[in-house]
């Protein structure tokens, strides 16, 4: 019967330890799945609803106009699984009727493939307080993915396809109608005027989507292109990529 105090002990730091463990490996336990300290999971990740074109459409600036540039992001999104969406290419147009990207893209907030906000709302994309110009926008390399969720070449990478079509000035709206700022609506893969100041001629504007280089970090407004053919396109650091949001 002596032996019978230090049995019981040795039994109940078994059964302790044992029930610590299963306590530990159970879903939300302490250490287990969960949110911190074992609470419940945090909400899912956001659905993209902004994205860089994993691709151009092939023929330099000329993207069969508004249509045709909001036709290829819905084609890009419907591929990735998000085509129940309605997406708009984020390009202005000039002249009669001119369009402002920033009127296009619907209000907000965004997100890219990975779940990361780009921006609250049309205000804050294109700083238009100074507030939300001192905030800054979180486009970047490290957060403007295309629809795959895949890094899209910057300034270092080669080759750079850093360059988006915008036609667009900084504020997000159209140019006044005289100098071509985007490849004649979007419908032109001219080639450059051999000679022709930069900017005149047949061009788009640009903007750098990692903010980087020529020291212009606009995300929408960089520079102009070199006319509005693929090989132009490319000579300034660029593929025929433009960006596309979600609208609902």
């Amino acid at each position: 019967m002596k032996r019978v105090g230090p049995v019981l002990g040795v039994l109940t730091a078994a059964l302790l330890a044992t029930t610590y463990v299963a306590f530990a490996q159970a879903p939300g336990g302490g250490g287990g799945p969960g949110g911190p300290g074992g609470g419940p999971p945090g909400p899912p990740p956001q659905p993209m609803s902004f994205f860089i074109t994993s691709v151009g459409k092939g023929d330099g600036a000329n993207l069969g106009g508004l249509a045709g540039a909001d036709a290829h992001c819905q084609a890009l999104a419907t591929a990735a699984g998000r085509g129940g969406v309605t997406w708009h290419a984020y390009l202005s147009t000039q002249g009669p009727g001119a369009v402002n990207a920033r009127d296009r893209i619907g209000t907000g907030p965004w997100y890219n493939q990975r779940g990361q906000k780009v921006a609250d709302s049309v205000a804050q994309l294109h700083g238009d307080t100074v507030e939300f110009g001192r905030m800054g926008v979180a486009l970047g390399k490290m957060v403007s993915f295309n629809e795959k969720g895949a890094i899209v070449n910057g300034v270092g990478d080669m080759p750079n396809q850093h360059d988006m079509l915008t036609g667009t000035q900084p504020d997000g709206r159209a140019y006044p109608a005289g100098a071509d700022k985007t490849c004649s609506n979007w419908t032109s893969n001219a080639a450059a005027v051999q000679g022709a100041a930069p900017g005149t001629g047949p061009s788009a504007q640009l903007g750098h989507h990692d903010k980087q280089g020529g020291g212009n970090g606009s995300w929408n407004s960089a520079h102009a292109s070199r006319g509005c053919n693929q090989p132009g396109l490319v000579a300034t650091g660029g593929a025929g990529l433009f960006y596309c949001f979600a609208v609902n």
